[in-house]
């Protein structure tokens, strides 16, 4: 049964992938007063929806999509959490409107870069009439603050490993390859793939151990937006297991871009923070290097 969401608006939709992002957006929109539609996408959502109205689709299944939508009578969704693996081509259940595309959708679904993929997927919703909104702006008090979030700061040498470690995912963000980098002493010792970022600190951990990587130098885990992101997906994000693997790692902290980052359960990241005796804090790169706050 279609039913108006707030303010007589059609339905919030929230496409949930693994994580607690989309939970913390779904719980975000109830106390907003929306009455939000979660799509679970198969073999990826890893929570229980069964208080919400929900339905089971796979990555791909856009014809499927497009009759939740009008089914729940939604005009606007969120794309929230992980996704481990792309569709492959016989996977892709299309509406005419992805026919009309399919060969560009399937060469940007073999060989484009996440934001690539998630921009194109972003077209194929508006185009059916849905907005795409950001999980920002359902749920603004995710987003990571300027400055030290918990009691601890991180030092000069820290500031200096946050400026370089900023331009390395810069870089990597230009590639559209990911989002985090780690320097250590200055040295930038690992970048983000396809693997994600909790593996990517823990292959940091690998080389400490192997000697490779410096035992009196700490380093720092940098997060940023990719230059090119459309900020409506994929927004970088922490959590607790980030701050657990950057002390496995022997790393002094992790910083995230102020306002265009999510920092997921902040009461708990800040207490793992003070605990672990690590910083983590929002850096703004519109201040001088020697003032990212």
């Amino acid at each position: 049964m279609v039913s108006a969401g707030q303010d007589g608006k059609g339905r919030l939709a929230i496409i949930a992938g693994s994580g607690f992002l989309p939970v913390y957006v779904a719980d975000a929109a109830r106390q907003a007063g929306e009455d939000p539609v979660v799509i679970a996408l198969t073999n990826e959502a890893d929570r229980d929806w069964s208080s919400f109205d929900h339905a089971n689709l796979g990555v791909g299944n856009f014809a499927g999509l497009e009759a939740m939508f009008r089914r729940y009578g939604v005009d606007r969704v969120v794309m929230s959490g992980g996704v481990a693996r792309r569709p492959a081509w016989r996977e892709v259940h299309p509406t005419w409107r992805v026919i009309r595309e399919l060969p560009s959708t399937i060469r940007t679904l073999l060989s484009g870069g996440d934001n690539a993929v998630l921009q194109m997927v972003i077209r194929l919703i508006e185009a059916g009439g849905v907005r795409v909104v950001g999980a920002h702006e359902i749920a603004p008090d995710l987003l990571a603050s300027t400055g030290p979030l918990g009691r601890l700061s991180p030092s000069d040498e820290d500031l200096r490993d946050i400026a370089q470690g900023a331009k390395a995912a810069d870089a990597l963000g230009l590639l559209d390859v990911g989002q985090g980098a780690v320097s250590v002493g200055g040295r930038v010792v690992a970048l983000e793939g396809a693997e994600g970022t909790d593996k990517m600190i823990e292959r940091v951990a690998e080389l400490r151990a192997e000697g490779r990587i410096s035992t009196r130098r700490r380093g720092v885990l940098v997060k940023l937006c990719k230059p090119q992101q459309d900020v409506r997906a994929d927004l970088p994000s922490i959590g607790v297991s980030t701050v657990h693997n950057a002390k496995k790692a022997g790393l002094a902290g992790v910083a995230v871009e102020a306002g265009r980052a999510l920092v997921l359960d902040r009461e708990a990241v800040i207490a793992a923070a003070d605990e672990a005796g690590i910083f983590v804090c929002g850096i703004d790169r519109g201040l001088s290097a020697e003032g990212f706050f």
